[in-house]
């Protein structure tokens, strides 16, 4: 698994390393108060990495920190609604926590 994960690390850095080489004219990113002189390339770059951080944290904080959240509920309300019924002697299973 951890070869599969370089491998396809290798392939991204590949990939833009093509993409940095081939864009290389000269562009002015202009943001009304001031400017930025780069290359094309790592504007595409650096505009794809921006698209992976914006969809990573949307996606966090949309869909995981809740289901995390729902979890931590539904391990204490296990845990609330075995303590009672649990007899002294009885083995105690631990919650499931989702990893």
């Amino acid at each position: 698994m951890k070869i599969a994960r370089l491998l396809i690390l290798l392939v991204f850095l590949l990939a833009g390393l093509v993409i940095g080489s081939l864009n290389s004219q000269q562009i002015v990113i202009n943001f009304g108060f001031t400017g930025i002189a780069t290359t094309s390339g790592i504007a595409i770059i650096v505009a794809l990495f921006a698209g992976v951080l914006i969809g990573a944290s949307l996606l966090l904080a949309t869909l995981v920190i809740p289901l995390y959240a729902k979890l931590r509920r539904a391990n204490k309300a296990a845990v609330a609604a075995n303590t009672p019924a649990a007899a002294p002697g009885s083995t105690y299973t631990q919650p499931v926590d989702g990893r």
